[in-house]
């Protein structure tokens, strides 16, 4: 896979919204998997159903300010090593590429527990872009790795964030991806778990 990694931590060389121009005439492409799926942001000019290879979704990454706090964690996505990943990417225009970076970095790296990252995109068959992703870095403090369910369960119950419950989040990434036609068994059963009585 091609890809180019970005530090969030460090320096930005070479320079992400220069590399998109030079690769792909100046528009910026964004693949969302969890609630930029349904709460972009950011202005776009279209957005497309899209798979990824390499990362997968999963439930790994402790939040403690979205979602949670850092005395009572919540839980939400990020994109983990291997399999494959549907979700939406959404193309920004080139004028409009520096300042939705800048957002997106404001917005997913509170804690700095994502690297960024350009990678194959697929759109359709034949359609090939490279698009700025957020994977988990599995060597920060907040990365989960793989919870057994009851676990999963109680600190998805328990966490809420500046952003709102965290319940709410997983519900709306599952009916998004209920929409893209995506039957995900590990949030299903999370929010059969959520619905039923505690």
């Amino acid at each position: 896979m091609n890809e180019m990694t970005v530090s969030a931590r460090g320096a930005v060389s070479p320079d992400p919204a220069k590399s998109m121009s030079d690769s792909i005439s100046g528009d910026l492409w964004v693949f969302g998997y969890g609630s930029l799926m349904w709460r972009p942001g950011f202005p776009f000019v279209e957005q497309r159903k899209a798979v990824i290879r390499g990362f997968h979704r999963s439930l790994c990454i402790y939040s403690h300010v979205h979602r949670g706090t850092a005395s009572q964690p919540g839980l939400v996505l990020g994109l983990d090593k291997g399999g494959s990943c549907l979700g939406i990417a959404f193309r920004v225009a080139a004028t409009d590429a520096t300042a939705t970076i800048a957002y997106l970095r404001e917005r997913e790296q509170a804690t700095s527990v994502y690297l960024e990252r350009y990678v194959q995109t697929m759109l359709g068959v034949g359609e090939v872009v490279r698009s700025l992703v957020y994977v988990a870095d599995r060597k920060h403090d907040q990365y989960a790795g793989r919870l057994d369910e009851s676990e999963v369960l109680r600190l998805v119950r328990q966490g809420i964030g500046q952003s709102g419950a965290n319940p709410d989040y997983v519900r709306n990434t599952q009916a998004h991806l209920l929409e893209l036609g995506v039957h995900d068994p590990v949030l299903t059963r999370l929010v059969a778990g959520l619905d039923a009585p505690a």
